[in-house]
């Protein structure tokens, strides 16, 4: 066993406590610097105003254990907001910055959030009436009529920050939102323990190449907790510098990886793939700074990362999680020995993992009472670790089904070689993953069964090149309907106003009937055998 420390004891420790006190130990170096509008934070100037939003909702009425929403694109507002809302003893929940109303509603009243931070320009044509608990909304840089601005959150204030009455384990550090394996969103509570003993997992011995001497390029998602966690926390802690972009553009990332001398890059696979065609047109850079780039949301095809190396340059590390993990559990290593970027690595320090026989899978059964398969054989990843969730938010039954007895049921089909590397061959569970995006099938068909037209339906993945998987819906109509083309492009364009892009069906197949088993369960496989 390669990693078998962490980096140091994470008991007791609070997220925002580890932010400050890097802040303290760099307060002239540069921590953060937001492209989408050229501003930089030196820690000192970043710490600084973490306080002053925390005062700022503290003086509004926010107290601890309620929940502030966070709705906003990668930016310095986002990051500095969401260090502040732990400062002030409440509880982060991230947005997608592209959800239409009806996510925005939904994550909004099941979280109970009472204020909203967010932007004027993602709040055009999303209804906020009515929500329950919210109180208050606050935008950043676009105005928004009849609520407040993010400006009167750094105004000074006096409240004094709460002394925390629970301990770190119990304390909410995020409320990401996940579909888990199957069905539709719901709340993944991390505690500060589970994030910081991630952090501390991830920056330990014989794990990641992360250090204080890092320039981050970071153009994932920050609401996701690939972003959140494996990037924005760990460099802050460390004492790096990251430089984050609102949105993937190749052109100008290779920019940014000279302008900002960047060492390192956290990336999705389909933006290898288009960094891989923009070194074959010529216009990746040569006298790039970067070490190497980890690769995670999405398997890798070992053909990519291979052609992504060959042509940059850069080696490649593959790492896997979930957001029930906060979320890394493997990571990969780039010693030339143990170099195997088709594998997603071993386990990091405390994690305990077994790779348990299919034929157990769906019976409910402990996972200590399974056999586990023989090495080499494909079974379902099961692990536990200090890292993994308290549960799903308001959702006890959802919580049951995937922890059991302290284990976590992955959902995803592993094999484990001699050498300890895992390598994902299947997944179990019924997500589909468009660009490293979850999307859940049942969160697509309840949208179509809105429509008139349609009588039943069932989503799946189809494999993309670029993609990973495309999300297909097979649709039965009711009577007095006619397939057609266009009927397809309507029922496509109805679940577009409703749902953000990624999660749209980019194809519609009507069908006669679709396929299920006796209790009325859809037959996925079957549909995506008619895909081939």
């Amino acid at each position: 066993m390669l990693r078998t420390k962490l980096h140091a004891d994470p008991h007791k420790l609070f997220l925002h406590d580890l932010v400050l006190e890097s802040c303290h130990r760099n307060p002239q170096k540069t921590a953060l610097v937001d492209t989408s509008c050229g501003r930089r934070f030196t820690y000192a100037e970043y710490w600084e105003t973490v306080e002053a939003i925390a005062r700022g909702l503290i003086a509004t009425g926010i107290k601890p254990g309620e929940v502030v929403a966070i709705f906003l694109a990668n930016s310095w507002e986002f990051c500095a907001t969401y260090h502040a809302t732990t400062l002030a003893g409440a509880i982060p929940t991230l947005l997608n910055p592209t959800y239409r109303e009806r996510e925005v509603r939904f994550q909004l009243e099941n979280s109970a959030a009472v204020a909203l931070v967010t932007d004027g320009s993602n709040l055009e044509g999303i209804n906020l009436g009515g929500i329950p608990d919210l109180r208050r909304v606050y935008t950043t840089r676009q105005p928004a009529p009849g609520v407040d601005s993010f400006a009167n959150l750094l105004k000074p204030a006096t409240a004094p920050f709460p002394k925390s009455h629970k301990s770190s384990e119990e304390t909410l550090a995020a409320l990401p939102y996940s579909s888990g394996t199957t069905g539709l969103p719901k709340g993944v509570m991390l505690s500060h323990y589970n994030i910081v003993s991630n952090i501390y997992q991830l920056i330990g011995p014989n794990a990641s190449h992360l250090n204080s001497a890092d320039t981050l390029l970071c153009c994932l998602p920050l609401y996701h907790i690939y972003g959140l966690n494996v990037i924005l926390n760990p460099s802050l802690i460390l004492g790096a510098t990251l430089v984050i972009m609102p949105r993937f553009h190749p052109q100008q990332l290779a920019a940014l990886l000279i302008d900002e001398a960047a060492t390192m890059m956290p990336l999705v696979p389909p933006a290898i793939n288009a960094l891989c065609q923009l070194a074959e047109a010529g216009q990746f850079p040569r006298d790039h700074k970067v070490l190497w780039i980890k690769s995670g949301a999405a398997p890798l095809p070992p053909d990519l990362a291979r052609r992504f190396t060959a042509l940059t340059g850069i080696p490649v590390c593959q790492g896997y999680g979930m957001t029930e993990a906060s979320p890394v559990t493997h990571v990969g290593f780039l010693e030339p020995a143990l170099y195997r970027p088709d594998s997603i690595g071993h386990p990091l320090a405390e994690t305990d993992c077994r790779v348990l026989s299919p034929a157990h899978i769906d019976s409910g059964i402990s996972a200590d009472r399974v056999a586990e398969v023989d090495t080499g054989e494909a079974g379902e990843l099961v692990m536990r670790g200090p890292q993994f969730m308290l549960g799903y938010w308001r959702e006890p039954q959802a919580t049951a089904a995937v922890l059991r007895d302290g284990w976590y049921w992955s959902g995803d089909i592993v094999t484990r070689d001699r050498e300890g590397f895992y390598r994902v061959v299947d997944r179990r569970k019924e997500m589909i993953k468009y660009k490293g995006f979850p999307v859940a099938p049942a969160e697509v068909e309840a949208v179509l069964l809105e429509h008139p037209a349609v009588k039943e339906c069932g989503v799946v993945g189809r494999p993309d090149s670029c993609a990973g998987e495309i999300p297909v819906a097979f649709v039965a109509l009711r009577d007095g309907f006619v397939d057609s083309a266009k009927l397809g492009e309507e029922l496509c364009a109805f679940v577009a106003d409703r749902l953000t892009h990624y999660k749209q069906p980019r194809e519609v197949r009507f069908i006669d009937a679709v396929p299920k088993t006796a209790s009325g369960k859809i037959l996925r496989r079957e549909l995506r055998k008619s895909i081939g």
